[in-house]
């Protein structure tokens, strides 16, 4: 949503601790999104046949009629019987200042999901775990290393709440590693480990650097960057990683 003012005119430093406000905005914009359905969509329009795996709510029903018609299998997403979707929420105001909530809802009963039934049943080749519930995500890494499924570790944003023990246990073993620069710096930090250890846990590991391009490095892959490609205009930067990775996998 977009307040056609400043909010630094409606808060009162001396009464900060009981602040209530009501914003009237003058635009709304709801937008599709979630890392799972953003990856999966962008595969779908390369040509391949992803999988959507997630926790959700009833309030999902749109969405998944939109994927499904844009050629995501969405079969195995796991419904909440008790919470929403999960949202993101936002104000901006005329500064690009910006109030926002995030809700977690279903994402939280995502350790109810099993990836086996899915890979089983779809022949599925790599189970990608990007970021949502921490615990899930580690949950998921180890039943992809008990089945010897190949998976693809991707923290993302989610670095910077997991502990190193729950990093480790999510990377080890993985086909592939995605961060950006500084989430694979704080990867490093968080775990205790250098480089070179984290890159022996992996098969490859894949680094975006923003506008210098990608670096990818890997057991048997000689070190190989790749600018970017020439921009067209400046839009919105969200959702970029996401689709970079659906690029990436569809290729391979």
């Amino acid at each position: 949503m977009h307040f056609p003012g400043k909010f630094s005119e409606q808060l009162l430093a001396e009464h900060l601790h009981k602040v209530s406000l009501s914003f009237l905005v003058d635009d709304l914009v709801v937008r599709r999104g979630g890392v799972a359905p953003n990856i999966c969509y962008g595969m779908a329009q390369l040509g391949g046949r992803p999988v959507l795996i997630g926790a959700v709510g009833a309030d999902f029903d749109d969405y998944r009629g939109w994927l499904t018609r844009n050629g995501v299998n969405c079969d195995y997403v796991y419904v909440s019987e008790r919470h929403h979707t999960a949202r993101f929420v936002c104000t901006t105001d005329e500064e690009m200042c910006q109030i926002g909530s995030f809700y977690a809802g279903a994402m939280g009963e995502a350790n109810k999901i099993s990836i086996a039934d899915a890979w089983q049943a779809t022949a599925a080749d790599l189970a990608v775990i990007s970021a949502y519930d921490p615990d899930a995500m580690v949950q998921h890494s180890a039943e992809c290393r008990e089945n010897g499924f190949r998976f693809a570790a991707d923290p993302s944003q989610q670095i910077a709440r997991m502990t190193g023990a729950q990093l480790t246990g999510l990377i080890e073993g993985a086909d592939l590693l995605f961060t950006n620069d500084y989430e694979k710096s704080l990867l490093e930090s968080k775990t205790g480990y250098a480089e070179a250890d984290i890159r022996a846990m992996v098969d490859v590991q894949v680094t975006t650097l923003g506008s210098k391009g990608v670096e990818i490095t890997g057991r048997d892959v000689e070190r190989v960057h790749v600018p970017v490609a020439r921009e067209r205009e400046k839009a919105d930067p969200t959702g970029v990683g996401d689709a970079f990775r659906a690029g990436l996998l569809t290729a391979r």
